[in-house]
């Protein structure tokens, strides 16, 4: 790649442009090799579509990299769309981030007596742009189709109040998102008590 030109970064994997060209302006890097980009199979396949697209029919569609959705597939599943806490406060300062959580107790759990606590959601909103959600992570059953409902959600912009007016379907985890209230900054305990 070196030879042919083909600007590489620390880790050896290729940047582009937003239309996934190189520094060369008839290659292009798509999937795990393009720089900066999530490490994700289903990103991979979109961008390879978008290339095509771009490339045989004159589209000029990209791919939007932005709140990708992704989930760690362990027995208890973590979810994410979206900033880290740290990144959206490095991004926008601390004082412009509030940070909703709660833990949450899935009701098939109640009978077999499981661990109280151990499922978590939250949502990283950005004060100065009208409470927009800007990271969105939960750790419970499901969480990848958790996180897949909510993924159109971020890409569309979607506020803190735009979750608190959502009536929740109850009795599900997902429910947890719209009844959100305690921030961390508020120090009071996320833990669930009771009903």
């Amino acid at each position: 790649m070196d030879k042919l030109g083909v600007k590489l970064d620390k880790s050896n994997r290729v940047v582009c442009s937003p239309n996934d060209q190189s520094s060369v302006s008839n290659i292009y890097a798509i999937g795990d090799i393009n720089s900066g980009k999530p490490q994700l199979t289903p990103v991979a396949i979109q961008a390879g579509r978008y290339l095509a697209r771009r490339l045989y029919t004159g589209s000029t569609e990209l791919t939007d990299y932005v709140n990708v959705a992704t989930t760690v597939f362990t027995p208890l599943e973590y979810g994410a769309i979206g900033m880290s806490e740290e990144d959206a406060i490095a991004k926008y300062g601390k004082e412009n981030i509030d940070v909703y959580h709660s833990h949450f107790n899935p009701l098939e759990w109640a009978l077999p007596h499981r661990d109280d606590n151990v499922c978590y959601a939250k949502l990283v909103c950005n004060k100065a742009d009208n409470e927009r959600v800007v990271g969105f992570h939960v750790i419970g059953p499901n969480a990848g189709e958790i996180t897949q409902g909510y993924a159109v959600a971020l890409k569309m912009g979607a506020t803190k109040a735009d979750f608190d007016r959502t009536i929740g379907i109850h009795p599900t985890c997902s429910e947890t998102f719209t009844t959100l209230h305690v921030t961390k900054s508020s120090g009071v305990t996320a833990k669930v008590t009771g009903c």
